[in-house]
C-alpha cells in the first residue's frame, strides 16, 4: 500500500512539514523559511497552488508522471492525489504554497466561479509557467495575503479580505492558462474530468430528483466502462473509491445548499435522499460532523 498522506484541512500540509499555522482555514507556507522535510502523497480534500522556483523531478499526478518546468504553480482540488510518496528522503524547496478549504468559500462569489478555473482539473497536464514579472507580481500577491492572515485574528472581515486575495491570485493564473492553452495541443479529456462533468451535469439537469443520487454503475455505464473497472481506474487515480469520489461531491453541494439558507430536509430532497436521515447519517460519515454541527459553527 502507497503512504498517503490524508490533507483534510489545509494545516495538515503545513504541520506535516512543520510549518507555522496562520489560519483555521487557509495556510500559506514559504519553503524558503522551512528545515528540510520528507516527501509525501496527498490526498486533497482542499484547494491547493505550489507555487514554486523548483520541484522534484517527477510528480504523481492523478494517473499521471508530472514533468514541471521552474518557476511554475501546479493547481490541486479536493478528490486529487500528487506528490511523491514519502521514501525517507528528506528535501529543501524554494517558493510558496497556498492552501484553502472549501468551507472558506461558502456563501462567496468565489464559490460560484471557482469551477470555472479549468487549471485545477486533473485533464490539465501541465504546470503554470511564469514569466519573471509574474512571479515577481504573484510572490509580492501572496506575501501581503501571509501578512494579513499573521497580523489579525480570524474574523469576516480577514476572510473577506482573504477571499479577495485568493481572488485575484485565481486571476493570474488564469492568465497563465488561457496563455499555455493557446501555445500547445491539451489532447483528450481525461477520466476525473469527465466523471467530474457528468456529476455536474446530472445535478445541474436535477436527475437527482427521479432518479436519486448517482450510483458509481451509472457514472461507469455513462462513461463507456463496467463498474469494476472504472471503480479500479478511479481508485488508481485519487486513492480512494468512485462511491467516495460521489459522495464527497454531493456533500460539497449540500454545505452550498446548508449556507445558502435551506434547512435539511430541504437540502435532503434537493440532493435527491430518499430520508433526511440518510442524508444526515452520510454527511457525519464524510465530515465527521452532522450537518447541524455544520451550521452552528
Amino acid at each position: 500500500m502507497k503512504k498517503i498522506l490524508k490533507v483534510d484541512n489545509p494545516n495538515d500540509y503545513a504541520q506535516f512539514v512543520d510549518a507555522p499555522v496562520l489560519h483555521p482555514l487557509l495556510s500559506i507556507i514559504h519553503y524558503d523559511e522551512l528545515q528540510p522535510f520528507r516527501h509525501s502523497l496527498n490526498n486533497y480534500g482542499v484547494y491547493g497552488l505550489f507555487i514554486q522556483r523548483q520541484f522534484p523531478n517527477t510528480l504523481s499526478y492523478g494517473m499521471k508522471t508530472l514533468q514541471v518546468s521552474d518557476a511554475s504553480i501546479i493547481a490541486v482540488e479536493p478528490g486529487q492525489i500528487g506528490g511523491l510518496e514519502d521514501n525517507g528522503e528528506r528535501i529543501s524547496l524554494s517558493g510558496w504554497v497556498v492552501m484553502w478549504s472549501p468551507e472558506l468559500l461558502h456563501g462567496s462569489e468565489l464559490e460560484q466561479t471557482i469551477d470555472h478555473y479549468q487549471f485545477f482539473s486533473y485533464f490539465f497536464a501541465s504546470s503554470l509557467l511564469m514569466e519573471p514579472d509574474e512571479w515577481l507580481s504573484i510572490t509580492q500577491l501572496v506575501t501581503q495575503m501571509r501578512q494579513e492572515a499573521v497580523s489579525n485574528d480570524d474574523s469576516p472581515a480577514l476572510r473577506r479580505i482573504l477571499l479577495a486575495y485568493l481572488h485575484l491570485l485565481l486571476e493570474y493564473c488564469n492568465r497563465i492558462y488561457q496563455r499555455q492553452i493557446l501555445e500547445e495541443d491539451t489532447g483528450s479529456d481525461d477520466l476525473l474530468k469527465r466523471f467530474r462533468d457528468l456529476l455536474q451535469r446530472y445535478f445541474r439537469e436535477n436527475r437527482q430528483l427521479t432518479l436519486g443520487l448517482p450510483t458509481v454503475a451509472y457514472c461507469a455505464s455513462e462513461l463507456a466502462y463496467s463498474p469494476s473497472y472504472f471503480g479500479d481506474i478511479v481508485h488508481k487515480a485519487t486513492g480512494g473509491t468512485a462511491i467516495g469520489y460521489i459522495h464527497n461531491y454531493v456533500i460539497n453541494q449540500s454545505k452550498s445548499l446548508l449556507m445558502k439558507g435551506h434547512n435539511i430536509s430541504e437540502t435532503s430532497r434537493l440532493l435527491g435522499f430518499d430520508f433526511p436521515h440518510h442524508f444526515t447519517r452520510l454527511f457525519k460519515k464524510t465530515t465527521g460532523i452532522t450537518p447541524s454541527e455544520f451550521l452552528g459553527k
